[in-house]
């Protein structure tokens, strides 16, 4: 096993799918237990902006795997205003939070103001104990090394 490619060293997840656009999105991810983890990378993507939208992508925490009780983690927030339509299709928010205060995070994205239409939602993990197998959303993966 090689320990010094990124798929040995980070699990990929799948937590949810594309939002429409829409200019009041607040859409929760799929719920993760940290608890064998050391850190989480959120990702997502804008798909289309209109000039004066803010897309966010922000992560809460809570100490149940639930959405009631779920609150911010400090500074764990990605915001962008458009300025112009179009100019952040294509970019993306990424958000980390290592070593968490509570055992659950789940990322929210929201758009306020004019519309943004986001990509899926995927996490990276950093564990605590390696190699690392990939979780059931990943459907294939491959790594080379010349």
């Amino acid at each position: 096993m090689n320990m010094h490619g990124l798929l040995s060293n980070l699990e990929g997840r799948w937590l949810k799918a594309a939002v429409a656009s829409a200019s009041n999105t607040n859409d929760r991810s799929a719920i993760i237990d940290m608890a064998d983890y050391e850190s989480a990378l959120f990702v997502t993507s804008i798909e289309t902006a209109t000039a004066t939208g803010v897309a966010t992508l922000k992560v809460e925490q809570n100490d149940a795997s639930q959405d009631v009780g779920m609150s911010a983690v400090a500074d764990a927030l990605a915001t962008r205003a458009s300025i112009a339509n179009g100019d952040l299709n294509g970019k993306l928010l990424l958000v980390e939070v290592r070593n968490p205060a509570k055992r659950y995070l789940q990322a929210v994205r929201t758009s306020a103001a004019a519309n943004i239409a986001f990509g899926s939602v995927t996490v990276f993990l950093r564990p605590r104990r390696f190699p690392v197998e990939q979780g059931d959303t990943v459907a294939a993966s491959a790594f080379v090394s010349d």
